[in-house]
């Protein structure tokens, strides 16, 4: 055999295969890590290729971090539309009015209830609601045959109600079912949710996916945040928007054991992914040096990941310059993603194509952001600009390897050359002694741009030297 498709029961002991090559897990949300790492260990070196419309925060977290590749499809079939979605309190006017609807357009319904003890009570409600309906009942303990029957008839379209438990929520593809019910949608997980929403809406016709809940005080934060993501995240290949929300809401998982989620709300998910970084660089540099250096060959290293800076200027986008606070705090992230200068003069041209000409606190936040550049390359952890003095903090580990740079070299040579203009001394900080850069005079923030500039000589900051002077000129 080439191929084999199978359950669970591929990890049972007894299976033995011969020359393993490529496994495939399809809903690999519904393995557990155990079962994971027992597929992974069927044969040494396998490559293993997933398949998720919602992958579980543990595994999206391994992607995020580039433990694994990711590859998302955010192209929909043709002729597929979004399905409009709805969180409603159960009432019976509106279930019969969507039910009476689809079935006059010749569609279907799923109504997914997911208590078997009364499912036939649910289903009598839909046709005393709804007299002409034929309604079926399907759930995971019946018999096999029954169930495979009622399925096909279903699909065959021989009635047009499926009242049924979660046992639809994979798999299965009636084009001609466009509205669906959930029952007590506050019980399911997102990847539950998303799945069985997207159990309709599979021809070319507007789909509906109705979210029965209590009222939202009485559902628990964390099962309201997940109808909430739901009802933002409706376009389609959402699927991964909804993914990203769940490591918010359960955290990222734990790493290297069993846990699927783990608990990082109490500090955030970018702080966590910032102190994950720091440490497996902080392991890089130290414990696994060698090995890091024979795969990644020579490079050069980078002491401060990112500049604080401390400041009595305003660096920001005033409010009467963008009065939309969600717009706001989109620019500030997209600013935080810009790394060199050309792209920082391309989002200058954006801003003032689209709000005019820049404010002089929006000035000074881009002109922060060359700062922050150029105090990276120097080793400056932490920059104060108040009182008309800029103060920077070198690294705060004596023993790093940067002070032994060409970079620090440069920046003592420049500092001996122009003792008026600045200087470095030491003082003792709450962290211990630091070095410190004082520049005096320096009472606006192109002024402290200014006196960085000539510390770092790079291709960067020569781009940054020639805009300036453009500028003044």
């Amino acid at each position: 055999m080439d191929i084999i498709i199978g359950t669970h029961q591929l990890v049972n002991k007894n299976v033995q295969f011969i020359d393993l090559g490529l496994l495939i897990v399809d809903e690999e949300q519904k393995f557990g890590v155990s079962v994971k790492d027992k597929l992974k260990s069927i044969k040494e070196n396998v490559d293993v290729l997933t398949l998720t419309a919602t992958p579980i925060p543990r595994t999206l977290q391994f992607s995020l971090m580039a433990a694994r590749d990711l590859s998302v499809i955010n192209t929909a079939p043709p002729n597929r539309y979004p399905i409009e979605s709805q969180v409603i309190r159960f009432n019976e006017e509106t279930v019969r009015d969507a039910v009476s609807y689809e079935i006059e357009r010749g569609g279907q319904v799923f109504f997914i209830h997911n208590r078997i003890e009364n499912i036939k009570e649910v289903a009598g409600m839909i046709q005393r609601l709804v007299p002409d309906a034929k309604v079926g009942i399907g759930h995971g303990q019946m018999d096999g045959k029954k169930l495979e029957s009622l399925m096909l008839g279903f699909m065959n379209g021989e009635f047009d109600v499926l009242v049924s438990t979660t046992i639809v929520e994979s798999g299965l593809d009636v084009t001609n079912a466009n509205t669906i019910f959930i029952n007590n949608a506050n019980n399911f997980g997102l990847s539950d949710l998303h799945r069985m929403r997207g159990r309709v809406g599979r021809g070319n016709k507007k789909a509906f996916c109705y979210f029965i809940t209590p009222p939202y005080e009485v559902m628990t934060t964390d099962a309201r945040k997940r109808i909430e993501a739901l009802e933002q995240f409706t376009e389609l290949g959402s699927g991964f928007n909804i993914a990203m929300k769940d490591p918010e809401i359960r955290g990222a998982g734990d790493l290297l054991g069993g846990e699927q989620s783990g608990f990082i709300n109490e500090i955030g998910f970018e702080t966590y992914q910032k102190i994950l970084a720091e440490a497996i660089e902080e392991l890089k540099e130290n414990e696994f040096k060698e090995l890091y250096d024979e795969v990644e060959g020579p490079h050069e290293k980078v002491y401060v990941k990112e500049t604080q800076i401390d400041s009595d200027f305003e660096l920001l986008f005033p409010d009467d310059y963008i009065n939309n606070i969600t717009e706001r705090l989109t620019l500030y992230t997209d600013l935080n993603k810009v790394e060199d200068e050309e792209g920082l003069q391309n989002f200058e041209k954006q801003l003032i194509d689209r709000f005019g000409e820049l404010p002089p606190q929006a000035e000074d936040l881009l002109n922060s952001v060359r700062i922050k550049w150029i105090a990276n390359s120097i080793g400056l952890e932490k920059i104060v600009m108040k009182k008309g003095k800029m103060i920077g903090y070198f690294i705060s580990d004596q023993q790093s390897d940067f002070y032994q740079t060409e970079n620090f070299t440069r920046v003592l040579q420049y500092v001996q050359a122009h003792h008026q203009k600045c200087r470095i001394k030491e003082k003792q900080t709450r962290n211990g002694l630091r070095l410190l850069l004082t520049f005096d005079d320096i009472s606006t923030v192109d002024k402290a741009l200014q006196a960085l500039l000539p510390l770092e000589k790079s291709p960067k900051n020569e781009n940054i030297s020639k805009l300036q002077e453009q500028k003044r000129g």
